[in-house]
């Protein structure tokens, strides 16, 4: 589930404390705030707000689905970790790939990947680069 922006946060609140009143069930915003948080998995409405306040700030979210080049092959996959590396714009992303990717360019042997982990800069693209001067990863997300 994409974590949507805080003022469409807000409004689904808003909509659900309405939805709770017509039922007979009286909650404060602030309640609501935080019952549509735990929705979302978070343990509370700072929490959830900080993390879609982040998300409207970066190109890439967990979750999101991208598609892209890691050593030379085309893939698809989703984002299963993301983290910014101190104050630098560069991110360690994990992805887990649908179909298994083979990083060997040789034809007597393989080595399959399904899941990888690199240090990307904001734009999606890998700072280590192969021998051949190509980034390990090329990625952008599917709309």
């Amino acid at each position: 589930m994409t974590l949507p922006s805080v003022l469409e946060l807000k409004a689904q609140a808003k909509r659900l404390r309405a939805a709770l009143s017509a039922k007979g069930q009286s909650v404060s915003h602030s309640q609501s705030l935080e019952l549509l948080s735990a929705q979302y998995g978070f343990r509370d409405w700072n929490t959830a707000c900080a993390a879609a306040s982040l998300r409207s700030q970066q190109q890439f979210a967990l979750g999101d689905r991208v598609t892209g080049v890691y050593m030379g092959q085309v893939f698809n996959g989703e984002i299963r970790g993301l983290s910014r590396l101190g104050d630098s714009r560069h991110l360690r992303v994990t992805l887990q790939f649908d179909a298994p990717v083979d990083v060997v360019t040789f034809e007597s042997f393989s080595n399959h990947r399904n899941r990888v982990t690199c240090v990307i800069g904001e734009d999606g693209v890998a700072l280590k680069k192969t021998s051949n001067g190509e980034p390990h990863l090329k990625m952008r997300r599917l709309d």
